[in-house]
């Protein structure tokens, strides 16, 4: 089948769309078996200004049940354009996409004190999606998992289960780390082996950073673009320890997060406990933050002897933030890991999450689970997704 996936992450910085062709099947969770993902087209496309002020709106809870049900039809409707977009872009018609795969955009990801999570909000309406494009689409992907007791998160752990896990050759486990507005890794036992993967949020990934960004010009930059600020500062090391303090750090997976916990709110406060301390270093400081705070989960949560860190995200584009990394990495496991970009696996790091969705609905119309119970904690698997039929219930298998 021919799949699009449609993603919206943390940072609210544009809609990724790719498009695979998807073939075969798992022969059986935890191997990829025959099951094959060739990506054909990715971009992404900016969210309209006012449209990305109005989800902001939402994230900080400053709307209407009126307010966030216009939304939902809103923000459908530009999924859908991104989509057109797209296809025209890639020399394709809409009639040659099968399927749609849409995660939407998460307004609320509701965690309970325990770490357990309760319930789950993502909006962007797949009815819209389908009406628009004439192709069935699948989307509110997580409630499902988090209906069987999981986090409903990360959701990408099957993308790399399937299809990522390490030879036994390379001597150790392949940690896959995302670094978007939130960031999350899963750890892979090399294949041939009986061990069970692991994910989880590491914490935060640019969400801080682009607050930073933000705050130190006014509002006039959106996020550290090539870590430029962080670059001319210094890390300030009693800061980064104070802020490693954060008792999500030490909690035992499975476990997610979001901005209803990394929030705009803790990163004023972040903001002036450096008061008086140069701009430039505090941005340096915060994105060393991210950077420790994948290395300390590395080394508290690791299951097995890392042989391979690949990083994913719009974080693996900032050079600072990689170094950072590096280093950390270095220091915390007292030994060097290579550190690689997602594409030396074959999928473009910018294109992952996108490609998970359209996995993810592929698996869903086939009735095969979407989740991997080991990474979200669901206590047993769960088909993922809700359909909504396009035009004579294309992309339907009978």
């Amino acid at each position: 089948m021919r799949v699009a996936g449609l993603m919206s992450g943390t940072s609210a910085d544009g809609i990724d769309v790719a498009i695979a062709e998807i073939t075969g099947m798992p022969s059986e969770i935890g191997q990829g078996g025959g099951l094959a993902v060739v990506p054909l087209a990715f971009d992404t496309v900016a969210w309209p200004e006012a449209q990305r002020r109005t989800i902001f709106e939402l994230f900080a809870g400053r709307a209407t049940l009126a307010q966030i049900c216009q939304a939902n039809f809103s923000l459908g409707e530009t999924f859908a354009d991104a989509l057109c977009q797209v296809v025209a872009k890639a020399g394709l018609a809409l009639a040659q996409i099968d399927l749609v795969g849409s995660h939407g955009q998460t307004l609320w990801h509701d965690v309970a004190a325990g770490g357990r999570v309760t319930s789950t909000l993502q909006i962007g309406e797949p009815a819209v999606i389908a009406a628009r494009t004439g192709v069935t689409t699948v989307g509110d992907f997580r409630v499902a998992d988090v209906a069987a007791g999981g986090q409903g998160a990360p959701l990408v752990s099957i993308f790399d289960w399937l299809l990522l896990r390490p030879p036994s050759a390379l001597g150790g486990w392949r940690a896959v780390q995302n670094i978007g507005g939130i960031g999350n890794v899963t750890f892979l036992p090399p294949l041939g082996g009986a061990a069970e993967p692991l994910a989880f949020d590491t914490g935060p990934g640019n969400v801080l950073i682009d607050w930073a960004a933000q705050l130190v010009s006014d509002g006039r930059l959106v996020y550290d673009r090539d870590g430029e600020l962080a670059a001319q500062g210094a890390v300030q090391s009693d800061l980064l320890e104070r802020w490693l303090a954060h008792p999500y750090y030490r909690r035992c997976p499975p476990k997610t997060t979001g901005r209803e916990l990394f929030t705009a709110g803790l990163a004023q406060q972040m903001w002036e406990e450096a008061s008086g301390r140069p701009a430039a270093d505090v941005v340096a400081t915060i994105t060393a933050l991210t950077a420790a705070s994948i290395a300390d989960a590395y080394v508290r949560f690791a299951p097995g002897p890392l042989a391979e860190v690949v990083v994913s995200g719009g974080g693996f584009h900032n050079p600072v933030l990689m170094a950072e990394l590096r280093s950390r990495l270095t220091a915390g496991l007292g030994r060097e890991v290579a550190v690689i970009p997602h594409a030396a696996l074959g999928f473009a790091g910018d294109a992952k999450e996108a490609l998970t969705f359209a996995l993810l609905a592929y698996l869903c119309v086939h009735g095969v689970p979407g989740n991997v119970p080991a990474c979200t904690g669901a206590l047993r698997p769960a088909l993922l997704g809700k359909v909504t039929f396009g035009r004579a219930g294309r992309g339907v298998v009978r």
